[in-house]
């Protein structure tokens, strides 16, 4: 393999190395809320395969609710760094079964005409310090 085509295999395994979850697991000890905001970082919507830092901004929390029997959170916030000048709106819906917590496909309807607040747990496990 030539040199061009070496440096741009380095560079790629270095960037992928790089790609790891910001957010520490939380312990088992950790708050539903925590837990919740643990699990949203990790996906992809919420930067968690960015290799650039994102910041989060205004998050916000609806839940828990019923709705067909599941238990649901909704989690919304503006993130910022992975597009230059212009934030992004990641969302996620995360069912708690019996505490077991999951994400469910993003449906609009489902957390529509629920009251949100705001979700500082999100931005403290989210930005770095």
């Amino acid at each position: 393999m030539g040199g061009p085509a070496r440096l741009l295999l380095l560079g790629l395994a270095c960037a992928l190395s790089a790609c790891t979850p910001r957010a520490p697991a939380p312990s088992p000890g950790a708050t539903l809320r925590t837990r919740v905001a643990a699990l949203a970082l990790a996906q992809v919507d919420f930067g968690s395969v960015s290799v650039i830092p994102v910041r989060f901004e205004h998050s916000r929390i609806a839940g828990p609710f019923e709705d067909g029997g599941r238990t649901l959170y909704c989690v919304s916030t503006r993130m910022k760094g992975r597009t230059f000048g212009k934030g992004e709106r990641a969302k996620a819906v995360i069912r708690d079964t019996g505490g077991v917590l999951s994400v469910l496909p993003d449906d609009e309807e489902l957390c529509s005409g629920h009251r949100t607040e705001p979700f500082p747990e999100l931005e403290t496990l989210g930005n770095p310090a």
